[in-house]
């Protein structure tokens, strides 16, 4: 049995950056419930799963139509239990499932639902609706020999194929969804992952927040055709456990000081090898100007990031950063990689602006995005004892310093969905995938 399971704290809030303040907030613009739905969020979401699976289905399934759960929608509460599974006996649990035993879908009303709805909107529960529906769909393709965070992921993709129907517009149950909504979802996800150091050979693994956030954008930006090919052969999985007992017990974070030296070195050795390939220049070194709150160094046109907290400064090619709150804040409430990601960011931004191309508008700022993700695909790949490397859990808090640095409908013109697709490009692929 399949179930989203939720870890030890109910709600995260998301990390938000304002000026050079750093806070936890619920998102804005959770956007409005499901037309009809009376308060129940996920039985109007089902059956418009459905009615996309309908449409959908046929043509991965050589024709055949779609035949909806037999054994119908089952909310729980801890009074009132769902229904058996199998041998399984009902218990209950914060938790979305798909029965296949008896070929229903259950969830929690009581707790799950309501904190996911009330966190992070609605669509987030159409989402982790669509994921359990997903799971019916494999077993009426017969794809489920798979390993678990396989089917996992191809669950996340297919639940991201109906949201892209949703956007496209022919949902029955949601309408008008704003990039602000789905950064939303995004933020939701990092909620519903694993934890830290979790393998992917774990037969319980769903899979780290980055790769179930590529998941849900392979099935929004590719469809569902590509869903169903979801194999464990070429699934990119970057969910690893810990290699050692202290890392485990430090969560893989180095002490913040050691942090900031350790990865402002590595950036500048780092881009010394890119940027050569990316221009065919030597790469001469960036001049770091760390800063106390409220005293930035002088600079007339800041190219700024993180809510202008962080910059560089175009003029006199240096970098800045307010290591009063911001650094402190980031490292202490997401960890030590989303530093690193605040690093990566204004590395590549001097590499574009080095390079006289743009960082203020769309494609600029995902080109920024892309070639921060190159340096940590250089992390993720070098060979052992070659300088630092990233630790489980590194990912996802790159996921989640981009969705602080970034979030739609703050001005910036691109939601932290698209930028976390081309964090993901640079990831996956490198810098030739950066040089497109």
């Amino acid at each position: 049995m399949s179930a989203y399971r939720i870890g030890r704290v109910l709600l995260v809030l998301v990390l938000a950056l304002s000026g050079c303040a750093v806070r936890w907030e619920t998102p804005r613009d959770p956007g409005p419930a499901p037309r009809g739905s009376g308060g129940d969020v996920a039985t109007p979401a089902l059956r418009d799963v459905e009615r996309f699976w309908s449409a959908a289905y046929p043509g991965l399934s050589g024709g055949q139509p779609f035949a909806p759960v037999s054994g119908g929608y089952h909310p729980y509460t801890r009074r009132d239990l769902p229904p058996p599974c199998g041998d399984e006996r009902p218990a209950y649990q914060p938790n979305a499932f798909y029965c296949p035993a008896g070929d229903f879908i259950a969830w929690d009303a009581e707790t799950l639902v309501p904190q996911l709805e009330e966190g992070f909107g609605p669509l987030l529960v159409g989402v982790v609706m669509a994921h359990e529906y997903g799971h019916a769909v494999q077993s009426r393709l017969k794809l489920t020999e798979q390993p678990t965070v396989v089917l996992e992921q191809q669950a996340d993709c297919f639940a991201g194929a109906w949201t892209a129907d949703v956007l496209a517009g022919r949902s029955t149950a949601f309408t008008g969804v704003t990039p602000a909504q789905l950064d939303n979802t995004v933020a939701g996800l990092l909620l519903l992952r694993d934890e830290p150091g979790t393998s992917a050979r774990n037969p319980q693994a769903h899979g780290n927040a980055f790769d179930r956030i590529r998941a849900l954008q392979d099935g929004v930006e590719k469809g569902a055709g590509l869903c169903a090919g979801y194999r464990a052969g070429n699934v990119p999985v970057t969910e690893v456990p810990f290699s050692t007992a202290e890392e485990a017990a430090t969560g893989g974070d180095l002490p913040y000081a050691e942090a900031i030296d350790a990865l402002s070195r590595d950036a500048q050795a780092y881009w010394g090898r890119a940027y050569p390939r990316l221009t065919g220049q030597p790469w001469q070194p960036l001049r770091i100007e760390p800063f106390r709150a409220g005293s930035p160094p002088e600079c007339p046109a800041p190219d700024a990031s993180a809510g202008g907290s962080a910059f560089y400064c175009p003029g006199a090619d240096f970098i800045a950063f307010d290591t009063a709150r911001l650094a402190p804040a980031l490292y202490g409430r997401i960890g030590d990689n989303a530093v690193g990601m605040l690093l990566g960011d204004l590395f590549a931004r001097a590499a574009q602006a080095r390079r006289g191309a743009g960082t203020q508008d769309r494609k600029g700022q995902l080109a920024v995005d892309c070639l921060a993700g190159s340096w940590t695909s250089d992390l993720l790949t070098r060979e052992a004892g070659t300088g630092i490397r990233l630790s489980p859990g590194d990912l996802d808090e790159a996921v989640a310093a981009l969705l602080a640095f970034g979030r739609a409908g703050e001005g910036s013109g691109t939601s932290a969905f698209d930028r976390i697709g081309a964090y993901r490009d640079g990831v996956l692929q490198g810098l030739d995938g950066c040089m497109g």
